[in-house]
């Protein structure tokens, strides 16, 4: 019978609430709806460019707007990407430290970096949306507004500053060795 005052993880940490849970599953697989912008950004980069190439070498006569707005999807696909990495916890961190700390002191220097991350995301997705409210002008080879890019700049940045906050949280209600060990889990993967 589960208890339903107690609400234990499978690793044995307390979670806050069943709603915060961050699913561990970093398979290639693991494919969200958060995730589907960046994958038609990706895809929509790919064509871009076999279009920019293709014009280019085989008929001769390049499209005008391909190498701009490739340059400009491919800022989407790294802030739309980054949504993703946010989401399953594996941006690139230095683990090297978490080995020699007590794990307490460990739990609290990952709260640091999860609550660093946090703000850092939440001032430039900020800053992106002054930006992009200031943004008049339009791209040089079709008639798009820029502010569209920093709209969407300030969307991916806004995502990635709630997904390191749920991560704060969760950090924060588990036990220090759970932190510690799924920071040794992270070093030693391979993704």
């Amino acid at each position: 019978m589960v208890n339903p005052e107690k609400d234990e993880n499978p690793e044995g940490g307390r979670d806050a609430a069943p709603f915060l849970d961050i699913e561990d599953d970093n398979s290639s697989a693991d494919i969200k709806f958060v995730d589907i912008p960046g994958l038609i950004a990706l895809w929509a980069l790919a064509i871009i460019v076999f279009l920019q190439f293709f014009t280019r070498y085989v008929l001769n006569d390049s499209l005008a707007w391909t190498e701009e707005i490739a340059r400009y999807v491919l800022i989407l696909v790294a802030y739309f990407g980054a949504v993703t990495v946010s989401r399953k916890g594996t941006h690139i961190f230095l683990e090297f430290f978490y080995r020699y700390l007590p794990p307490m002191v460990g739990k609290w220097l990952s709260i640091t970096m999860e609550a660093v991350s946090f703000l850092f995301w939440g001032y430039l997705a900020w800053i992106a949306v002054r930006l992009a409210q200031q943004t008049k002008t339009k791209m040089a080879s079709a008639e798009i507004p820029k502010s569209l890019l920093y709209w969407a700049v300030a969307l991916g940045l806004a995502a990635m500053a709630f997904y390191s906050a749920r991560w704060l949280v969760r950090k924060f209600h588990q036990k220090a060795e759970d932190v510690v060990r799924e920071v040794e889990e992270h070093a030693l993967s391979d993704h």
